[in-house]
């Protein structure tokens, strides 16, 4: 399978990327995909590459950028429990200052266009799938971008449902694109999946919510201890067709 390592032009410098596309050449529908909190790795590219089997070019881009090239700190082979305190200490002032700011949605702007340019690629709509921190990114950048992308998937989202009034939550019902959020056991309490239902009852085209049996928050990523086999079966089985049923040529 054809992979490539870019950088994308932002308004605040040169992001390093990883990307997947199918064999055999011509021009394939895009997403983009958003990693966790802990970013750009082995694990994510080999999700990457997964994704593209199915016929996409898939796009990830390095969050962390403005520190420098991915990983900006050095992350152990298997995130477990012991692990865990030290790599968000590290990674956390990072996020903040990413997640918190403007810059967020600069960086979605300049990443759909270099998808939108990039010669293996179709001419749209997008997909737009997030994972952990990665999904709030992805409902912004769909709610931003309505005329370009037309799927939108979170797994074991963060930071969906707030009191701010730019909670992500919010723009749910006024998406043109089709939503998926798969919810681990525990990711919200009850009250706030109650405030969610009906966020996501008013859609567009359509929207989902399901909370995924057996699994903790991060089930779909391999190199931690939260990985769930079945947790990420699921989520394959969600995401994929979603993807087909909206993106011309998927």
């Amino acid at each position: 399978m054809p992979t490539q390592h870019l950088q994308i032009p932002t308004p605040d410098g040169l992001a390093d990327a990883f990307a997947a596309f199918p064999d055999g050449g011509g021009r394939h529908p895009g997403v983009l995909l958003y990693s966790d909190a802990f970013g750009l790795r082995p694990a994510v590219r080999a999700m990457a590459r997964e994704l593209a089997g199915h016929g996409y070019y898939v796009l990830v881009p390095h969050l962390y950028y403005r520190h420098g090239p991915a990983p900006v700190i050095e992350l152990p082979e298997f995130i477990g429990e012991a692990e865990r305190p030290a790599v968000f200490d590290a990674l956390m002032p990072l996020l903040t200052g990413h997640v918190g700011t403007d810059r967020a949605a600069r960086d979605a702007a300049a990443y759909l266009a270099f998808l939108g340019a990039r010669p293996e690629v179709g001419p749209g709509p997008f997909g737009v799938t997030g994972y952990c921190i990665g999904a709030l990114l992805a409902l912004r950048t769909a709610a931003a971008h309505p005329d370009r992308v037309a799927a939108v998937a979170g797994f074991h989202p963060a930071f969906v449902v707030t009191d701010a009034p730019d909670s992500p939550h919010r723009v749910v019902p006024g998406l043109a694109a089709e939503v998926h959020l798969g919810l681990a056991e525990g990711d919200m309490s009850p009250e706030i999946v109650r405030e969610l239902g009906p966020a996501l009852g008013e859609p567009g085209p359509g929207a989902t919510y399901e909370v995924y049996p057996d699994t903790r928050h991060g089930f779909t990523m391999a190199d931690t201890d939260a990985f769930s086999a079945s947790g990420s079966r699921r989520h394959w089985d969600r995401l994929v067709p979603l993807l087909r049923r909206t993106l011309t040529g998927g």
